[in-house]
């Protein structure tokens, strides 16, 4: 790969992105596409690991938080995973909307006819992705809000920005809760209710035809509890039986009616339609996030069959006797430990775990040690601590996961902390995908996410082999490139949207001791992969990026020319970072 394909122009497709995607699709020499992980030679058990080396602290660091820092690695060293995991479950949640709230404030302060809006979202997501310490519950939360979808990209949502911190918050404060509790939070939060249109929804009307809102109470199984087939603990399919069925969603559907807006007159049906008490009274100023409250005169009080439960009629009407019995039924489901503690695996540790981690995940759902079913630190600990996720991968084994691209970004950022010269870090909007990542936190384009926790990639090693690779959803020709326009950029320019004090990008860094070590190839490379490859990078591979880089000529100091010798050696920092950025190494997590 020839630097000059990587540095003067914004690429099309360069050779090393080319390369990049060929060898994600196809397996390399380097790293392979994730594909199925079974391991040789155990651990100890999870519940008496010893500490490890550095390689696996970072690789336990890259699994457990928004990417390894400095002072994430100061923390574990002496601890090891088990002890530091239990010591960030007891590290307080900070608010994304505190921050949202006071970044309108300032906006307002300024101009009173704007507001701040989902890009002041975005803002607190990065803020408390780079420099939060509650690590754990940070990622966690991301990774539930990929199972649990409401996306900006929806108006109604993106239309309360206030309220879609809030659901940040909220899965946040229910990542090291219990399940049952997650899935009322989700199922009264008004963003859901928006976003899958069981706010408001009404009883059937035999006059009309109307019959109540089947949206959420199909995606509450599909998604968020249980999924299309039975399983066994250890997550395979059990025969051919279906989880639910078109009778299922029906009367579950009429669990859900009667739900609508926190406000100071409910009942009332003005209250329920507009969330205001009318007449000129006003509504609840935080209705849009506060749990949704039952309206009785809207719920269905008929007889309501799902999942083989039956809540008889009701006289009068009971939306919330109706609501406990269904949601207590969904998280007693035994679908629901193999279902959802695989796709935490998925997003945490590797895309194709054995069946024995996922029955490991799934017994640790189901008790965590005294009796309690739901524990998620319980499901946090099994799914962090089992020897198939504390195992290296070999390079030729099919272990690991497709490294998402907004958490590519947050490595590097907490790898090579920047400073945010408005304070509020505006990473901003990362959608294209040809010149940043094809993906922006909360705001997946369906509730079904960024990509499918079944996705195949046609014609990959994973689809020969029968394995999944769900982040290969969104990695094509244009975003493979596009990830390496937007690293060159962000090097050369600093990361985020321009500020108007300094007329230079938010985020910036001073790269002087990168810069120190420019003129040692050598040192800067094995520096710079030992950095972002969690050291696990093949003496071939540093060969090979230390030849690119050196091929980089800096001139002698002839009196004049301190500038240009600058340059060259920043164009050799940048360059050894961006052509590991840019390798499978550091985009497949092993």
């Amino acid at each position: 790969m020839h630097l000059k394909t990587l540095f003067p122009r914004r690429l099309r497709i360069s050779t090393a992105a080319g390369a990049a995607l060929a060898l994600l699709v196809t397996g390399c020499s380097h790293a392979q596409v994730p594909t199925s992980s079974t391991p040789t030679g155990a651990l100890s058990r999870p519940g008496t690991l010893a500490p490890v080396d550095r390689a696996a602290n970072l690789r336990f660091l890259t699994q457990a938080t928004m990417g390894p820092s400095a002072a994430d690695e100061a923390a574990l060293a002496p601890l090891g995973p088990q002890r530091w995991i239990e010591k960030q479950f007891q590290l307080p949640a900070r608010s994304h909307r505190a921050q949202w709230e006071a970044a309108d404030a300032a906006i307002r302060a300024a101009d009173p006819t704007r507001r701040a809006g989902v890009n002041e979202v975005l803002d607190a997501f990065w803020t408390q992705a780079l420099t939060g310490p509650d690590q754990l519950r940070l990622r966690v939360a991301f990774a539930l809000s990929q199972i649990f979808v409401v996306s900006a990209v929806d108006s109604a949502v993106a239309n309360e920005p206030r309220a879609l911190a809030d659901w940040l918050d909220m899965l946040g404060a229910n990542a090291f809760g219990n399940y049952r509790d997650l899935l009322q939070a989700v199922a009264l939060h008004p963003q859901m209710g928006r976003y899958l249109s069981h706010l408001r929804n009404q009883k059937a009307d035999p006059v009309t035809g109307r019959v109540p809102d089947q949206n959420f109470a199909r995606e509450s199984m599909q998604l968020f509890s249980i999924g299309l087939v039975a399983l066994n603990p250890d997550g395979t399919p059990s025969g051919t039986a279906e989880a639910y069925g078109p009778d299922d969603v029906a009367g579950l559907a009429k669990v859900f009616t009667g739900w609508s807006w926190a406000c100071p007159a409910a009942p009332s049906n003005n209250c329920f339609n507009n969330g205001t008490p009318g007449n000129g009274v006003a509504g609840d100023p935080d209705r849009a996030f506060k749990p949704m409250v039952p309206y009785p005169q809207f719920h269905s009080a008929e007889e309501k069959r799902f999942l083989g439960t039956t809540i008889p009629a009701q006289n009068p009407a009971d939306p919330v006797t109706s609501l406990r019995i269904a949601l207590d039924t969904l998280a007693a489901h035994p679908n629901v430990g193999p279902f959802i503690g695989r796709q935490l695996i998925q997003r945490l540790v590797t895309s194709n775990p054995s069946p024995q981690y996922v029955a490991a995940v799934s017994q640790a759902f189901a008790n965590n040690g005294s009796g309690v079913r739901g524990d998620l630190k319980a499901v946090i600990r099994a799914v962090l601590l089992h020897p198939e996720a504390r195992q290296l991968a070999a390079p030729t084994s099919t272990g690991g996961k497709l490294r998402e691209p907004v958490l590519r970004l947050s490595a590097f950022l907490r790898a090579y902390p920047h400073t945010s010269d408005s304070g509020q870090w505006r990473v901003g909007n990362t959608d294209n995908p040809a010149t940043s990542l094809a993906q922006s936190p909360l705001r997946a384009p369906s509730v079904f996410n960024f990509y499918r926790p079944g996705y195949v990639a046609p014609l990959s090693n994973s689809a020969t082999r029968g394995m999944v690779a769900p982040e290969l959803q969104i990695l094509d020709e244009t975003s493979a490139a596009g990830w390496i326009n937007a690293m060159r950029d962000n090097l050369n320019r600093g990361v985020g949207s321009t500020g108007a004090a300094l007329n230079r990008r938010d985020l910036q860094r001073n790269w002087a001791a990168e810069m120190a070590l420019a003129d040692k190839p050598g040192a800067l490379v094995a520096k710079v992969t030992e950095t972002l490859l969690a050291g696990q990078a093949t003496p071939a591979l540093n060969s090979e990026i230390t030849a690119a880089v050196s091929a980089i000529v800096v001139p002698a100091f002839n009196g004049s020319n301190q500038a240009a010798i600058d340059t060259a050696l920043r164009n050799r920092v940048f360059s050894t970072l961006l052509l590991t950025l840019a390798t499978p190494d550091f985009i497949v997590h092993r």
